[in-house]
């Protein structure tokens, strides 16, 4: 053979070698970014491809990636339909004189008319106030049918139940309105048609047991509930066992009730303070993170101090953390991003963790296995990925409207909340099997979840009933802490830290916190805040290092429990050994393209392995087998896959790099 002819055939050989790693790497990571098409009207379309909301054209921020929501600025025109602020933004007219600085400047909501009742919704400069519970309500009250306008009722809704199927315990009116199977002949109507006095003659309890989950009492006219001895009776119909220390409602973490009375203690992660009888958590001082649309801030759970943590990412939403290393993770409310930033790092050191199918409306943050759970209207789903972004999957599809999730991964539960037309709590399985019921009555929209571990308890915030109230994790032993109190309005976070609930409220514009047993002690930590969002805290207890119950078997492991996002069905299981380092492949493809790309990588590959069989012939070398000469790629290493799972050698795994933000355009 020529030398001129091996020279060139070793050059192609080896351009062939280098083309194909980079066509499989940038086709992956195109198709693992696609992105969703941007809603007319509301969202800017940016030059890579992604959406941001339209008002945050021009504001000043780099919120595109690339840049290109700050270019052109000097020649920015408003559509016919949109209102030109001050500040160069352009918005929806519907978001004008609606008690929010929508244009970063509050030109929009200037020469409106002042609705100083708490909650109150300004229909515009010449229209009237409305109550917040007139919004969204299928009646259009404003003269420009904006209390009804899409733009609020799909971004921001407070989700009241619509279409409601009556429980076993409520009575269905003949328009189909629900109310309590005690309301029916008692001599006053409370369906709107009367139908509840009709037929007062029956024997109720002859019927489904007039919705008695044990005794039902027919009376001359009407029947009522009873339970047996040390029972009570919850709403009207329910009959569960009376649990003397939820009851009575007096102690912060454990209670022991014997011979008639009381003892508390606290978790050995707190000591008790015995001038309070408070559970005071050891270690480091506790902080309180929250979003907003000035950035992420920090306080001390107290409000006696402040600071702003990273003033350049604004956007209020859903967050979360993991305490062992202080990293928060936080999503712009309105967008399929999340993004981590470390609480003691930089700003400028946030990076993109995922891109995700919809908006994102809760966050959580498995800490034993390294998850992140978040929910999503849009999709309708619960999903889970790994904390480092580099695998995903929708775990749990079909529901109404999911608004919030919390996880506790010591006794392997996942909670969520939707608050569509039937707004309901329920549990299941870290891997989203064994799905149960937990509230499902006299609930309109859970906005946020947050755990009590050291009690074993739920906590909700509830915009629809402006309540916050808490439940066991059975379902059971439920109670409203704290009713409205006028700062309860509007509420978006949630958190539960020692004795004391604490939550962000968008029409008082404050972070507050009150007594986590009944409400008292109410504390407005912090006011003025533009669109509080989300708010989580910091502190390691609330996080506790232990062994976890593995998947829906609810087994304890003896070293480990790990988890594959790849198989069918997520799979938590344990390890027969300490595990010392897992896979996993970079990236997942739920897209229909995916067919398309591996069929492409592996004609690339098989072109390649046949010039390089051809090359070696032409050079009279011994030839070897392709079992001898394997072509693999070293799979990335990550904690939450068991090493050596079988993986296609045609498959190109490639460590999807994190994008940091382009944060003030450096």
């Amino acid at each position: 053979m020529q030398p001129w002819r091996t020279s060139s055939m070793g050059h192609l050989g080896g351009l062939f070698l280098l083309l194909v790693p980079l066509t499989c790497c940038h086709i992956w990571g195109a198709a693992g970014h696609s992105l969703p098409t941007c809603k007319e009207q509301l969202e800017f379309r940016c030059s890579d491809g992604s959406c941001i909301l339209r008002q945050s054209v021009c504001d000043g921020h780099t919120d595109c990636e690339d840049g290109s929501d700050e270019h052109r600025c000097g020649h920015l025109r408003c559509q016919k339909d949109e209102f030109a602020c001050r500040s160069r933004r352009c918005i929806s007219p519907h978001l004008r004189c609606n008690g929010v600085d929508d244009c970063g400047d509050g030109s929009d909501e200037a020469s409106c008319q002042n609705c100083t009742t708490p909650g109150s919704f300004s229909c515009g400069p010449s229209d009237t106030c409305l109550p917040r519970n007139k919004l969204c309500d299928g009646r259009t009250d404003c003269k420009d049918g904006r209390d009804e306008s899409r733009q609020l009722c799909d971004l921001s809704p407070p989700c009241l139940q619509t279409s409601p199927t009556c429980t076993a315990s409520e009575f269905q009116c003949g328009d189909g309105q629900c109310i309590r199977q005690t309301f029916r002949c008692d001599h006053s109507p409370d369906c709107s048609d009367g139908s509840d006095e009709v037929n007062c003659d029956q024997n109720e309890c002859q019927v489904n047991n007039g919705g008695c989950s044990h005794r039902c009492v027919d009376l001359r006219m009407g029947f009522h509930c009873d339970c047996p001895d040390n029972m009570r009776l919850v709403g009207d119909s329910q009959c569960e066992e009376v649990d003397a220390c939820l009851v009575s409602d007096v102690c912060d973490q454990l209670c022991v009730h014997m011979n008639g009375s009381l003892t508390c203690d606290c978790n050995h992660d707190y000591q008790m303070n015995q001038t309070t009888r408070e559970c005071k958590a050891k270690g480091d001082k506790a902080t309180l993170v929250f979003t907003s649309s000035k950035g992420i801030q920090w306080i001390s759970t107290t409000g006696t101090e402040y600071r702003e943590l990273a003033p350049h990412l604004p956007g209020p939403g859903p967050v979360a953390t993991l305490a062992s290393n202080r990293t928060l993770y936080w999503a712009w409310q309105g967008r399929g991003s999340v993004y981590r930033v470390s609480v003691d790092g930089r700003p400028q050191d946030s990076v993109l963790v995922l891109k995700v199918r919809g908006s994102v409306s809760g966050l959580a943050v498995d800490w034993i296995h390294q998850l992140l759970y978040w929910t999503s209207m849009e999709s309708s789903s619960v999903s889970v990925g790994l904390l480092d972004g580099s695998a995903q999957r929708q775990l749990i599809t079909g529901l109404d409207k999911p608004s919030a999730v919390a996880v506790d991964p010591l006794q392997g539960l996942l909670f969520w909340a939707q608050c569509g037309s039937s707004p309901k709590i329920e549990r299941a399985s870290l891997d989203g099997r064994d799905r149960m019921d937990l509230v499902t009555s006299s609930i309109r929209h859970p906005a946020a979840l947050s755990l009590d571990m050291p009690r074993q308890l739920l906590y909700w915030v509830d915009q629809g009933m402006r309540s916050i109230s808490r439940v066991n994790l059975e379902g059971r032993q439920r109670k409203t802490v704290v009713e409205s109190n006028g700062y309860l309005d509007r509420p978006f976070g949630l958190a539960v830290f020692e004795g004391f609930v604490y939550w962000s409220e968008e029409v008082t514009r404050s972070i507050c916190r009150a007594n986590k047993h009944n409400g008292g002690d109410l504390q407005v930590l912090l006011s003025n805040i533009t669109s509080p969002g989300g708010v989580v805290i910091i502190q390691p207890v609330l996080q506790p290092n232990g062994s976890s119950v593995c998947g829906h078997t609810r087994t304890v492991c003896e070293h480990e429990c790990v988890v594959d996002l790849l198989s069918e069905n997520p799979e938590f299981s344990c390890t027969q050994i300490p595990a010392i380092s897992r896979t996993v492949p970079a990236s997942t493809l739920s897209d229909p393209t995916f067919a398309g790309i591996l069929s492409l990588i592996m004609f690339l590959s098989v072109l390649l392995v046949g010039m390089a069989l051809w090359w070696w012939r032409e050079e009279f070398r011994p030839s070897r087998s392709l079992t001898e000469q394997s072509f693999s790629l070293k799979e990335s290493q990550d904690p939450l896959i068991i090493q050596g799972a079988h993986m296609d050698p045609n498959t190109c795994l490639v460590k999807e790099t994190l994008l940091k933000l382009d944060l003030d355009g450096e």
